[in-house]
């Protein structure tokens, strides 16, 4: 709005660049411009702001689909005033030369111009296009159609107005039919989701088996390689023994063979000294034979001297003196 302040029965107006001041004294234009600043008499001046910038209409209509599905239509026009005089001229765009501030309500006017017009065709492409079509390819057909229309609109240009976009943010059905919509969705997922999970805990079932065979396989492995060694085992000790009891064998057949040899060695020992003993023998006794009878008797008792134990006296009586005396005396005659 404009900027009017007073001084001494005078008023002064300052405009923003944005909004174009048309200024009549006496039926007669004086100022026609954007960012006009002048001072004015509030008795004789009519004044008039037309903004000229970009301005953001957003709308939001019910429509019916051609399958009579209600849905709701949010889309967002930009315009502009692009002939001030022409809509100073057919709207009401007057200001009150003691606050500035509009009269009336122009851009309500041109808001529910634009509003109706976007929603005239925006019902004329719904009104023949199926639910499904409207959801998937709606936006774009109602954002063309709209734009077509309102640039065809003949009261536009002459309202001095310029459609600069139309954009189309989204048509949605009600609540329970977007729920309804939804659920084949959603429910595709939940199978995929429960696939995706059947499917995980498949292949966590698999992965546990095969640890499983795993730990089973090495199991058997272990095993296997317990009962080889326990079978070499019993064959070491097997073959321990079997070259223990050969050693054994053939210490015993060399103690056998020394015992043998020891025993031969003893009995030709023993022959030998029996055949020297007999030989001795022999020899003494054929000594003997050839020996006298004195000769026998001295040697005789020599050995029997030998043989005797040691005798620290003698005592003879006479009987004994006499008896020895007697037979020496023989023994001398016989010899004699």
């Amino acid at each position: 709005m404009a900027d009017i302040t007073k001084r001494l029965g005078r008023r002064h107006l300052r405009s923003a660049p944005t909004a174009h001041i048309r200024h009549h004294r006496r039926g007669r234009l004086v100022h026609d411009g954007p960012g006009l600043s002048f001072w004015f008499r509030a008795l004789s001046a009519a004044l008039s702001e037309v903004p000229v910038n970009d301005r953001e209409l957003a709308m939001t209509f019910h429509a019916r689909t051609a399958d009579f599905q209600d849905v709701t239509v949010q889309a967002t026009v930009t315009y502009r005033i692009s002939d001030p005089a022409l809509a100073a001229a057919r709207l009401d765009f007057s200001l009150d030369p003691d606050t500035g501030v509009w009269r009336g309500a122009p851009l309500e006017q041109i808001a529910t111009l634009l509003t109706e017009t976007a929603q005239q065709h925006a019902l004329d492409v719904l009104a023949r296009t199926p639910l499904a079509a409207a959801l998937s390819d709606g936006v774009a057909a109602v954002r063309d159609r709209v734009d077509g229309g309102l640039a065809a609109e003949p009261r536009l240009p002459a309202t001095g107005l310029e459609v600069v976009t139309v954009r189309v943010v989204a048509i949605r059905p009600e609540a329970e039919v977007e729920r309804a919509l939804r659920t084949p969705a959603r429910e595709q997922i939940q199978q995929e989701a429960d696939r995706a999970t059947y499917e995980r805990r498949a292949v966590a079932v698999q992965r546990e088996r095969a640890i499983a065979e795993n730990e089973l396989a090495s199991q058997i492995e272990l095993a296997r390689q317990e009962e080889q060694l326990v079978e070499q085992r019993g064959t070491n000790a097997r073959r321990e023994a079997e070259e223990g009891a050969a050693a054994d064998a053939v210490r015993t057949q060399a103690e056998a063979e020394r015992r043998i040899r020891l025993a031969t060695a003893d009995a030709e020992a023993a022959r030998r000294t029996g055949e020297a003993r007999a030989a001795a023998q022999a020899e003494w006794l054929r000594v003997h034979g050839d020996a006298d009878a004195a000769t026998l008797r001295a040697l005789a008792v020599d050995r029997l001297a030998e043989n005797l134990p040691r005798i620290d006296s003698v005592t003879v009586s006479p009987d004994v003196l006499t008896g020895l005396l007697a037979t020496l005396g023989r023994g001398d005659g016989e010899r004699a």
